[in-house]
């Protein structure tokens, strides 16, 4: 970008804002502002009272909430006033709408109304929309309503298990691009588009990292402790947690000193402690519970490794690329994890990282086996691996990247 281009003012929609699980989006914004972009946020529900990243505080963004629970009055209001001064786009999009059984669908479209009549007292050029499912619902309604192009960044679950496969299309039909993290992701979503639709319709623009915040230390000392192995993620079956523990299982009775320590919650927890007791480990394996930022990227300078051994779950849900591994990866801890999705795009085994088949405890233990004891192998992987990240990964060109598609679409317009 040239300072002559002129930046469009973005209006962001998100699921949650801010949410602890969601980092990527918070870097990406704070990196677009830095471009000097004007950014306002929307977010489709009210924070849920969990801890939030520190780095929050310097978002510039105002933010403005749509869930109808608690802004039920105001989004009435706003609808009403959208339906006299608009009726014929309103019933249009309304009828569109309800082709989607759920009702949710069509609470996506009474908050687009509250967000159409809000940005007709406030406009934005371009809207992009984070995920598949009820932010770029809101969007793709609100372009219906309004005239604002959007774009959305489709990430995982919401493609592959959440979203309806003719409403996933609708979306991406009407959007001015489409971003994903992956080509595996890529690959899928070009192929629910027909024709010269599908043509340069979706980029992969992976996740980018504000290195400043990940500094790598190639002659770190070792700890005197015993080595930790590492696992950030929430607690759900895509994230193969129950292979780790099964590993550090097989690791003990080989005699290894070690300790595992695993950062993050969800509806697996209960079914993880109870493995943990069940095998003994409770000496050896500590659940940390949800950490914001500033409490994760000390635990990667303390980890020997970071283990995220991704599988696919029963469901269908997948990782697209695990923002954890780049931070690992950047933070210059050698990785392990699975041969699935986009992950053996960025990471090759033996070279900057080690990869295991899914849900192959045996072989995954092998692999962590292999970095404990080889601390030449961690540091020439480390070394590798931060050289991936510094090349591929930095958020200013994800910025820029993103920036340029918004310019596109605002002079669509």
């Amino acid at each position: 970008m040239t300072r002559s281009e002129r930046l469009p003012t973005v209006g962001y929609v998100v699921s949650t804002w801010p949410r602890l699980s969601q980092t990527f989006v918070l870097r990406e914004i704070l990196a677009v502002e830095r471009l000097g972009v004007p950014v306002r946020i929307f977010s489709a529900k009210d924070p849920d009272g969990e801890p939030s990243h520190g780095d929050v505080a310097h978002v510039r963004a105002g933010v403005t909430y749509l869930s109808l629970r608690r802004h039920w009055k105001p989004a009435v209001r706003a609808n009403l006033r959208l339906v006299w001064a608009a009726p014929a786009p309103y019933a249009r999009t309304l009828l569109s709408a309800l082709r989607y059984r759920p009702w949710d669908v069509v609470r996506r479209f009474f908050q687009a109304g509250y967000l159409t009549d809000l940005l007709r007292r406030e406009p934005v050029d371009h809207l992009h929309a984070h995920f598949a499912t009820a932010p770029t619902l809101v969007a793709m309604f609100t372009h219906q309503l309004s005239g604002v192009p959007y774009t959305f960044t489709a990430h995982a679950r919401d493609i592959y298990v959440d979203t309806q496969p003719e409403l996933l299309r609708a979306e991406m039909e009407r959007a001015e691009a489409v971003v994903t993290v992956s080509e595996y992701n890529r690959g899928y979503l070009s192929r629910q588009l027909v024709g010269t639709m599908a043509i340069g319709k979706v980029r992969c623009i992976p996740y980018g990292l504000d290195l400043r915040q990940f500094p790598f230390d190639p002659s770190r000392p070792p700890d005197a402790g015993p080595p930790v192995i590492l696992s950030v993620a929430r607690l759900i079956e895509k994230k193969g947690l129950g292979d780790v523990i099964a590993a550090a299982d097989i690791l003990r009775r080989r005699g290894h000193r070690f300790q595992v320590e695993i950062i993050g919650t969800g509806p697996l927890r209960p079914a993880l402690e109870a493995q943990v007791r069940q095998l003994g480990l409770q000496d050896r394996v500590t659940f940390l519970g949800a950490q914001p930022q500033e409490a994760v990227r000390p635990a990667y300078r303390r980890a020997t490794l970071v283990a995220l051994p991704c599988v696919v779950s029963a469901d269908g849900d997948r990782d697209g690329i695990p923002n954890v591994l780049l931070e690992a990866m950047a933070s210059g801890v050698p990785v392990v994890s699975t041969s699935v999705v986009g992950i053996p795009e960025w990471i090759q085994s033996g070279r900057n990282g080690l990869l295991v088949d899914p849900r192959n405890p045996a072989m995954l233990a092998d692999a962590l086996d292999l970095l404990l004891a080889d601390a030449d192998l961690r540091d020439r992987l480390a070394q590798a691996a931060r050289r991936t990240i510094e090349a591929h990964f930095a958020i200013e060109r994800h910025a820029v990247e993103l920036v340029t598609l918004f310019q596109r679409g605002g002079g669509a317009r």
